[in-house]
């Protein structure tokens, strides 16, 4: 039992359970209300790309915690898994597993000729995934990057499972559900983009000191922290814009429990973070920062639920 218990940190569960949160959220509240013709062979296919994305998801971060032994050592010493309660050649051997399960499940309701698309993103994800753990969260600036995209790849890839490869290049002209479909994939993508840029940001302040003992070359390392705090305003400044703009746009339409949801759940612990953010120093703080952050994440996904009753 410990040992599982052990395991469902190495493959950060919590973060799995985002991921199962959010593609269900999409499918099943955007998606639906705007196909409802979709039936049970479009709830088929969902359940298979979210099963993959979340084997491929664990996958990604078992290899990561492998390659992080060494800096975890140092600036979380107390969470270490790797090495202390699985052994090395275990934890290859679940990241291997859980790749390839995840690229022979999306095979089962997903025809190569008809979803290459698919198949190629997967393998894609999986290598990014392995190449950020061993280069390229070390380089300046690419693994923040690399990480967002594939935050933001969580979503899309359940708005690119809908369409085959011939739907997308030749989408349906007039379409209404398409262009809102769409929209909404773009939305919330942007969103999971642009706030995991901060995320990532606000983690490598806070694990600076373990970072740099082993060469790596983050924002604060090689920017100084201010000017990543300069860096961090700025996308939250982008956010909280887009945020308010869209829900003047919507004032007309008379979506006021959601606009209040926006306001107060969204955007104010954005505000809050960019108030607090040039005051606080201390990888507690930014500990404290990115968990606000995560609170607003969660929050602009839950949002999707609105769009059930307002589509």
């Amino acid at each position: 039992m410990k040992v599982f218990i052990h395991f469902l940190k190495l493959v950060r569960w919590p973060n799995l359970l985002f991921i199962l949160l959010a593609e269900c959220l999409f499918h099943f509240c955007i998606y639906k209300p705007l196909y409802p013709s979709g039936g049970l062979a479009a709830d088929r296919q969902f359940y298979f790309i979210l099963i993959t994305y979340i084997l491929i998801a664990a996958a990604g971060y078992i290899i990561n915690d492998y390659f992080d032994v060494n800096i975890d050592q140092v600036n979380k010493p107390e969470k270490v898994v790797v090495g202390e309660y699985i052994s090395r050649r275990w934890v290859i051997f679940w990241h291997l597993i859980f790749s390839l399960l995840g690229i022979y499940i999306s095979t089962i309701a997903f025809p190569f000729q008809l979803y290459w698309h698919i198949h190629l993103a997967n393998l894609a994800t999986i290598l990014f995934l392995w190449f950020y753990s061993t280069n390229f969260k070390k380089d300046f600036l690419v693994g923040n990057v690399v990480i967002s995209i594939l935050t933001a790849w969580s979503i899309a890839v359940v708005y690119f499972s809908k369409f085959t490869v011939s739907e997308l290049f030749h989408p349906e002209i007039g379409s209404t559900a398409n262009v809102r479909f769409f929209k909404l994939m773009l939305l919330y993508s942007a969103f999971a983009f642009i706030l995991t840029l901060v995320r990532e940001a606000l983690k490598d302040m806070e694990d600076i000191e373990g970072d740099e003992k082993f060469g790596c070359k983050t924002l604060p390392i090689v920017w100084g922290l201010m000017p990543t705090k300069v860096y961090i305003a700025v996308w939250l400044m982008v956010v909280i814009v887009m945020l308010t703009v869209i829900q003047i746009f919507v004032l007309p339409l008379g979506w006021w429990i959601s606009i209040i949801y926006c306001i107060v759940l969204i955007v104010a612990p954005l505000i809050y973070v960019l108030v607090k953010l040039p005051s606080s120093f201390t990888s507690k703080d930014f500990t404290k920062l990115s968990s606000w952050i995560k609170f607003a994440m969660l929050a602009g996904i839950l949002s999707m639920g609105f769009f059930y009753f307002l589509l």
